[in-house]
C-alpha cells in the first residue's frame, strides 16, 4: 500500500501542485482546505504524514499542529509546515507547536520529496518500535501471569511439576478429571494430647520442624500435597503429571519420612514430648481438580481411595506404615511387609486386607 499524505492548504492551486507532485512519486494523497477539515481527515484517513500550510483562515497551521500533538493517537504523526513568511521566525513557532520539519514557499520540489521520504522513514522506524514495545508488553504480561500461576501451583505441587504445568507440557490440573492415584496420609500420634497440655509456642515449634522435614521429602519425591491440617498431611502421586511408579514413590517417601521423624523423636522426647508417627497408603481412582470459590481455591482428590488411605493411617500404630493390597502388589519386590489380616475400617462394609511395611528389602 502506498504511503498516504494529507495536504492542507486553503489555496486550491497550492493543493493541486503538491498533490500532483506527490502522486507522481507514488504516494496516495488526500487534501483538506482548512484546519477543521484537516483534523477530520486525519481521524478518518489516518495519513502517514501531513503537509500543513501555516496561514489559513479560522484555524492556523500552528493551531492544527497543536491539536495533532494533544491527541495521543496522533502525537507521533509527522508534520511538515509550509509557509511563505519569514522562515526564521516561523520555524521557531512551528517547532514550538510541535512540527517535525519546515519548508518555505515557493516549494523546492527535490527538497520537499527528500524531507517527506526522510520523515516517512523515521515514522516507519517509530511504528516498528511501537509494535516491538507492544509485543514486549504482551510478553511481560504473559510472563507475570505465568509467575502468578506458578506461585499458586507451587502451593500444591513440587516446583518441578509446577513449572512443567505452566510451560504447557502438562494439562491444566485445576480442571476436574479422573485418574488412578496413590494416596498417602500421615500424622503424628499423640499430637492432640500434646497440643492440649503444651504451650502454643512449643506446639508451633514442633509443627515447624515436622513440616520442614516432611515438605522437603514430598518435593524430593515429586508428590502433590493435597492439604495439611496441623499434624496431618495428604499427598498423592500420578497427578497432575503421570508417573509410572506412584506406589513405589509413595512407599519410598513414607520410609524416608519415618527415618526423619525418628531423628525428630529423639529431640522431642528429650524435651518431654510423647509423640510418634503413622502412615496409611492406598491406590485407586479418584476425581481430582480445583475445590473452593473465587479467591480461595484448593486442589483436592475425592474418592474411595482417599478414604481408605485415611482409615489405614488412623489404624496404624506408632511407626507403622500400613498399605493396601494393591499397593503391596506394586512394591512387594522392594520392601519387607507383614500381613495384618482384614481390618474393620469405618466406611467399608467388608474387612480390608492391610500390610505393615517393615522396611526395604536387602539388596
Amino acid at each position: 500500500m502506498p504511503e498516504k499524505i494529507l495536504v492542507v492548504d486553503d489555496v486550491p492551486v497550492n493543493v493541486k501542485l503538491l498533490a500532483d507532485l506527490l502522486a507522481v512519486k507514488g504516494y496516495a494523497v488526500v487534501t483538506a482546505a482548512g484546519g477543521a477539515e484537516a483534523l477530520t481527515k486525519i481521524d478518518k484517513e489516518q495519513p502517514a504524514l501531513v503537509l500543513l500550510d501555516v496561514m489559513m483562515p479560522g484555524m492556523s497551521g500552528y493551531d492544527v499542529c497543536r491539536k495533532i500533538r494533544q491527541n495521543p493517537a496522533t502525537s507521533m504523526l509527522p508534520v511538515i509546515m509550509v509557509t511563505a513568511l519569514d522562515p526564521t521566525q516561523e520555524r521557531v513557532k512551528g517547532i514550538d507547536a510541535g512540527a517535525d520539519d519546515f519548508l518555505t514557499k515557493p516549494i523546492n520540489q527535490p527538497e520537499l520529496l527528500a524531507r517527506v521520504k526522510s520523515l516517512l522513514r523515521i515514522k516507519l522506524l517509530q511504528d516498528e518500535l511501537a509494535d516491538w514495545n507492544r509485543t514486549l508488553e504482551r510478553r511481560v504480561e504473559q510472563q507475570l501471569a505465568q509467575l502468578d500461576r506458578l506461585e499458586r501451583l507451587k502451593r500444591f505441587f513440587s516446583p518441578q511439576l509446577a513449572e512443567l504445568i505452566v510451560s504447557g507440557d502438562a494439562e491444566d490440573p485445576l480442571k476436574s478429571h479422573r485418574r488412578e492415584i496413590t494416596v498417602v496420609f500421615l500424622d503424628l500420634r499423640g499430637f492432640t494430647a500434646f497440643a492440649e497440655t503444651s504451650e502454643p509456642e512449643e506446639v508451633m515449634g514442633v509443627l515447624r520442624e515436622y513440616h520442614v522435614a516432611m515438605g522437603r521429602t514430598i518435593v524430593e519425591h515429586e508428590g502433590t500435597l493435597e492439604r495439611f491440617t496441623g499434624d496431618g498431611m495428604m499427598i498423592f502421586f500420578n497427578d497432575p503429571v503421570p508417573v509410572p511408579d506412584g506406589p513405589e514413590r509413595a512407599v519410598g517417601m513414607a520410609l524416608v519420612m519415618r527415618a526423619q521423624v525418628d531423628e525428630l523423636l529423639v529431640k522431642w522426647r528429650k524435651r518431654g514430648y510423647d509423640l510418634d508417627f503413622g502412615v496409611g497408603i492406598a491406590q485407586g481412582y479418584a476425581t481430582i481438580g480445583a475445590i473452593g470459590f473465587e479467591g480461595r481455591m484448593d486442589y483436592g482428590a475425592i474418592g474411595t481411595v482417599t478414604n481408605l488411605a485415611s482409615r489405614l493411617c488412623g489404624e496404624a500404630k506408632p511407626r507403622q506404615i500400613l498399605i493396601s493390597q494393591r499397593v503391596l502388589g506394586a512394591v512387594e519386590a522392594l520392601v519387607e511387609a507383614e500381613e495384618l489380616g482384614g481390618l474393620a475400617l469405618k466406611g467399608f462394609s467388608k474387612p480390608v486386607v492391610a500390610f505393615n511395611v517393615l522396611g526395604p528389602k536387602a539388596s
